[in-house]
């Protein structure tokens, strides 16, 4: 039996977050399936009710894939609560190459990611700096609050 992998993150915005983690992950948003122009228009023709399709749902993408094909598909499921604790779950984005490269490589590496993701919408929590073991991290938080470490 095959089996796939979907990551899904609950959130008040999907259009926000799809954007923001395409970038991020370097995903593209998922078009809508077998010549529908909309995800909508697809759910509609599914025989999603009316009444489960509320506001725009579906009319911009609310999921990210990787266009290489290698990465799970990531849907942001929009919720009506808002978050209010700490992930239990979260994402690492493994920039710096690994123990192998030199730690000033790593974190060069690292700074040019959490630059380019803060002019992205993210918010910087905190920097773990330990050069006495070789390691250098920094924990963000996407626009909804939800956090994840840049390595």
């Amino acid at each position: 039996m095959e089996m796939t992998l979907q990551l899904v993150i609950d959130c008040a915005d999907p259009q926000r977050l799809v954007s923001f983690w395409a970038e991020a992950l370097g995903y593209v948003p998922e078009p809508p399936p077998g010549g529908h122009s909309t995800w909508r228009e697809y759910w509609a023709g599914m025989g999603v009710p009316e009444e489960e399709l509320t506001g725009d749902a579906g009319e911009a993408p609310e999921s990210i894939i990787d266009p290489a094909g290698q990465g799970p598909r990531v849907w942001f499921q929009q919720v009506p609560e808002p978050k209010v604790t700490k992930n239990r779950v979260h994402l690492d984005l493994k920039v710096g190459g690994g123990r192998e490269v030199p730690l000033a490589v790593r974190t060069q590496r690292v700074t040019a990611m959490v630059e380019r993701l803060t002019k992205s919408g993210a918010t910087v929590l905190r920097i773990t700096d330990e050069p006495e073991m070789e390691h250098y991290a920094v924990v963000l938080q996407d626009p909804e609050g939800n956090e994840f470490c840049v390595v």
